[in-house]
C-alpha cells in the first residue's frame, strides 16, 4: 500500500464515492491484514486490542447576502489502534496506511503491556450490521449547483417574509465517513456513514432594533431530506423568528414555572441530566447518578432512553466505534434510575454487555461512553392543556449554549426564543432569558408531560473531553413547576 496522499479524494475522472476500504477500494482491509496489525499490537502480552480505521470526506457552503462566500472541502483517512492491559490503555494513531506505518502504531500501543507473552488474536469475521440510514445518492456526489440551489431559495424566502428581514445567511455542510474496526476477541464490522446538515439564519432591524432567527435540520440521509423539510420552510421559521422578537420584552426572573416545547428542548435533557447517565463518570464516581441504579431520581412520568436506531436520526449508528451493535437503553424508567451508557471499558467494570455507546471524534481519539439519541418519552397531557395550567411563566421554545457541572448536574441554559405564559396564554416575546438549575432537581419537578414527542431534526454536536460527535435529542412538551429564570426584572 502506499501512503495515503493528504488531499486523498475521489479517484480521478470519477464522481461516484466509492468505499475505500472494501474489496477493489482503494486501501482495501481484509480480516488478514487485521490479524497482523491485531498480532503486532498484542506482541507484548495485552489483554486486547482493536483497530480502527476511518476514512471521512466532507464539504460545506454558505450564501451571504446572496453571495456564494464560502466552498470547502476536506478528506481525512488514518487508523487509530489501542491496546489494553487491565484498567491500561495504549492509544497510537497515524495518518498513513502504508504497513510500515500501520505496524508503527501497533507496535507504539502496544508498549502500555510490560508482559513477556505475546497473545494470538482471533480471526476477525465479518459482522452483518442494520441499515439505518441513506447513502445513496451520497450527497458529496451531487454537482455543486444542485446544493447551492437550497441556500438560493432559502435566501429569497426570507427576505419575501417580511420587508424588515435585512440579511440572510444559509449554510449546507455534509460528510461521508467509512469506519471499520477490527477486534482481538474476533469481531470486524463496517458502516458507512453519511452526515448532512442545513440552516438559515435571518437578521431583522425595526426602529434601531435588531434581532436574529434561526432554522435548520438535517440528518444522517440524503438531499431527499429537503423533500420533507424544504428551504423555504426553514427560511419562514428563520425570518419569523427574527420579526417576531423585534417586539420582545425584557425577561422577567425569578422562581416561576417553565414549559419547555417538544423537539429541541430535550437539548436541556441531553446536557443537564445524559452526560451524568455515561458510564465512565459513574465508574469513576464523579457523577451525581453514580450508585443509584433502582433509586427514584425523577418524576414518575419521566422515562428517557438513548436510542442509536432511530431511522436517519443525526445520532444514529448502525455500529459504534468499537465494533459492538447499538441498542435501545432504558436509562431511567418511570423516575427509577435503570443503568447508565456503556463502552467496553465500563460495561467490562460493571460486569454487563456494552450498550453500544463508545464513540469517537476520529481515529486520532480513543473511544469513550457517548450519547447517541437521548429522548425523555412521551406523557399522558394535551399540550393545550400543560399550558393553560400555568397563571405566570416561560415558554421556552428554542435553546442555545449552556454550562453544565457533571458531578452534580447544575445548568445555566439562555433561550434564543421564548415567551410569557399569562393566564394560560402564550403571549409575548421574551430577550434576554436564561434558566438556572439542576438537572436531577428539574426532573423531580417534572409534574406534566405531552403526548407529542418530537425529535430534533438534526442540528446538535456534543462535546466530550475534547471530542465532539453528532447526537440527537428529543422529548414531549414538557411542564416544569419551577426554574430560576435569569432575567432582567421581577415580574
Amino acid at each position: 500500500m502506499a501512503n495515503a496522499p493528504a488531499t486523498h479524494a475521489l479517484p480521478a475522472g470519477s464522481t461516484r464515492y466509492k468505499a475505500p476500504f472494501r474489496a477493489g477500494g482503494t486501501y482495501a482491509i481484509d480480516a488478514e491484514l487485521a490479524r497482523k496489525l491485531l498480532a503486532i499490537a498484542l506482541e507484548k502480552g495485552g489483554d486486547y486490542a482493536d483497530l480502527f480505521f476511518e476514512y471521512r470526506a466532507g464539504g460545506s457552503f454558505v450564501l451571504d447576502e446572496g453571495i456564494l462566500k464560502s466552498v470547502s472541502r476536506g478528506v481525512s483517512i488514518g487508523l487509530g489502534v489501542r491496546v489494553q492491559r487491565g484498567d491500561a490503555t495504549g492509544y497510537a494513531y497515524v495518518e498513513s496506511l502504508a504497513w510500515d506505518d500501520m505496524a508503527r502504531a501497533a507496535r507504539t500501543a502496544a508498549q502500555i503491556a510490560l508482559g513477556t507473552q505475546a497473545r494470538e488474536p482471533v480471526v476477525p469475521t465479518e459482522r452483518v450490521l442494520p441499515r439505518r440510514y441513506d447513502v445513496v445518492p451520497v450527497s458529496l456526489d451531487v454537482a455543486g449547483g444542485d446544493k447551492r440551489a437550497p441556500l438560493e431559495r432559502a435566501d429569497r424566502a426570507a427576505r419575501a417574509f417580511d420587508a424588515r428581514i435585512t440579511r440572510v445567511e444559509a449554510s449546507f455542510s455534509e460528510e461521508i465517513r467509512e469506519i471499520l474496526v477490527a477486534t482481538s476477541d474476533g469481531r470486524m464490522a463496517r458502516d458507512i456513514q453519511p452526515l448532512l446538515r442545513f440552516g438559515v439564519r435571518a437578521i431583522a432591524e425595526q426602529g434601531g432594533k435588531r434581532q436574529e432567527g434561526s432554522s435548520g435540520g438535517g440528518g444522517r440521509t440524503t438531499l431527499g431530506y429537503f423533500d420533507e423539510r424544504s428551504p423555504e420552510w426553514h427560511a419562514r421559521q428563520a425570518a419569523e423568528q427574527a420579526v417576531a422578537m423585534l417586539d420582545a420584552r425584557e425577561a422577567p426572573a425569578g422562581n416561576m414555572p417553565v414549559v419547555l416545547a417538544p423537539g429541541d428542548s430535550g437539548i436541556l435533557l441531553h446536557e443537564a441530566v445524559g452526560h451524568g447517565l455515561e458510564a465512565d463518570f459513574n465508574r469513576k464516581g464523579t457523577s451525581n447518578y453514580s450508585g443509584q441504579v433502582g433509586k427514584d431520581v425523577a418524576s414518575s412520568l419521566c422515562t428517557v432512553v438513548d436510542d442509536a436506531t432511530v431511522a436517519l436520526s443525526r445520532g444514529t449508528i448502525n455500529v459504534d466505534d468499537e465494533g459492538n451493535e447499538p441498542r435501545r437503553s432504558v436509562l431511567i424508567e418511570s423516575g427509577v434510575l435503570r443503568g447508565y451508557m456503556h463502552d467496553a471499558h465500563s460495561a467490562k467494570h460493571f460486569g454487563l454487555a456494552a450498550s453500544g455507546n463508545g464513540r469517537r471524534e476520529s481515529f486520532s481519539c480513543a473511544p469513550m461512553p457517548r450519547m447517541t439519541n437521548t429522548v425523555l418519552l412521551a406523557g399522558p397531557h394535551d399540550p393545550n392543556e400543560i399550558v393553560r395550567s400555568i397563571k405566570k411563566g416561560i415558554f421556552a421554545k428554542k435553546f442555545g449554549g449552556g454550562q453544565v457541572d457533571i458531578a452534580n448536574g447544575d445548568f445555566v441554559f439562555s433561550l434564543t426564543e421564548s415567551y410569557l405564559i399569562e393566564d394560560g396564554k402564550i403571549t409575548a416575546p421574551l430577550k434576554g432569558v436564561n434558566l438556572i438549575g439542576n438537572g436531577p432537581d428539574v426532573l423531580r419537578k417534572v409534574s406534566m408531560l405531552g403526548n407529542d414527542l418530537e425529535l430534533s431534526d438534526g442540528i446538535w454536536t456534543c462535546g466530550k473531553d475534547g471530542q465532539s460527535v453528532p447526537v440527537g435529542v428529543g422529548c414531549p412538551t414538557i411542564k416544569i413547576d419551577e426554574i430560576t429564570v435569569g432575567g432582567t426584572k421581577i415580574g
